[in-house]
């Protein structure tokens, strides 16, 4: 599991989209998002630059916290 903190995500509309744009590129894919610490983690067979690509064509900056056993 990959964490990613996304400073920008603020509402349930931004962990929407960003959840459905990681699931666009990996139906596979879990992804939990918590609101209040702005943290994405993301269970997905994609690397961490394809990930943090779908992040960021859903309109969000990202960087990768740490990798989650």
């Amino acid at each position: 599991m990959i964490r990613f903190s996304v400073p920008n995500m603020s509402c349930g509309h931004c962990s929407a989209s960003i959840q459905k744009a990681i699931t666009a590129a990996d139906p596979a894919a879990t992804v939990s998002c918590d609101l209040t610490a702005r943290i994405v983690d993301v269970d997905s067979s994609l690397n961490e630059g394809a990930l943090a690509a779908a992040i960021t064509d859903a309109g969000y900056s990202s960087e990768k916290l740490a990798e989650v056993q």
